[in-house]
């Protein structure tokens, strides 16, 4: 990835890059490089039909065995506990979780008011270790078209990182989705360690937003 050729010559003249104290990716087709804030999706909104309550098009046409199982090969089995009147999907993100070889899962509950430590940092993570994120969510009512999750970091008020990642899309069912990010490597070096401050979001196809949520996490030389 050139990380280490880019840290090698930041040591050398007392300089560093942005992207040395970025989160380092992987190359994904789900992660995209930062080349715009989220603010710029407003303007990509798509103009779809009008929504139709799922129910509504479940009960449509039910007496047609072929029809039904059509239906059911677009967008699964759905359970009807799960599925309101209304048209509009229901996403909860239920946590956040860091997984990593060095040690135990680290679960991060979103809380319900979307402050999840005011004051101070969320989680820590060491630096140069491999991790990889998991979103653990619930969708009812209907489908969520689009979902999406983006993420960016700051670092004394400089944007440092930006992803932007297509989670898919889901029907209403009682069981958790869970979505497992590509692996990355937290950077390392004197330029890396420090505080950081983030924004997620999860947003759809009508960029409608199900989580947004503003946070800080620290990068150390050791799991804390």
């Amino acid at each position: 990835m050139g990380l280490e050729d880019e840290k090698k010559k930041g040591e050398a003249s007392g300089e560093t890059s942005e992207k040395e104290i970025g989160l380092s990716r992987k190359n994904s087709a789900s992660s995209l490089s930062p080349t715009e804030d989220d603010e710029d999706d407003e303007h990509k909104k798509l103009e779809l039909g009008p929504m139709i309550a799922l129910k509504e098009q479940l009960e449509k046409d039910k007496d047609d065995e072929s029809l039904r199982r059509w239906k059911e090969q677009l967008i699964g089995v759905v359970d009807l506990e799960d599925v309101g009147e209304t048209p509009d999907p229901v996403v909860k993100i239920l946590d956040l979780t860091v997984r990593s070889p060095d040690r135990e899962d680290m679960v991060l509950r979103i809380p319900d008011d979307g402050l999840p430590n005011p004051k101070g940092p969320w989680f820590t993570v060491k630096e140069g270790s491999n991790y990889t994120l998991v979103f653990n969510f619930r969708v009812t009512n209907n489908i969520v078209s689009g979902l999406r999750y983006n993420n960016t970091v700051w670092k004394t008020g400089v944007k440092v990182d930006s992803t932007k990642a297509m989670l898919g899309t889901f029907s209403p069912q009682a069981e958790p989705y869970q979505h497992v990010m590509p692996e990355e490597t937290t950077p390392s070096g004197i330029f890396a360690r420090g505080s950081y401050s983030a924004r997620t979001k999860f947003v759809d196809d009508d960029n409608k937003c199900y989580l947004e949520i503003n946070y800080t996490f620290d990068i150390r030389k050791n799991w804390q």
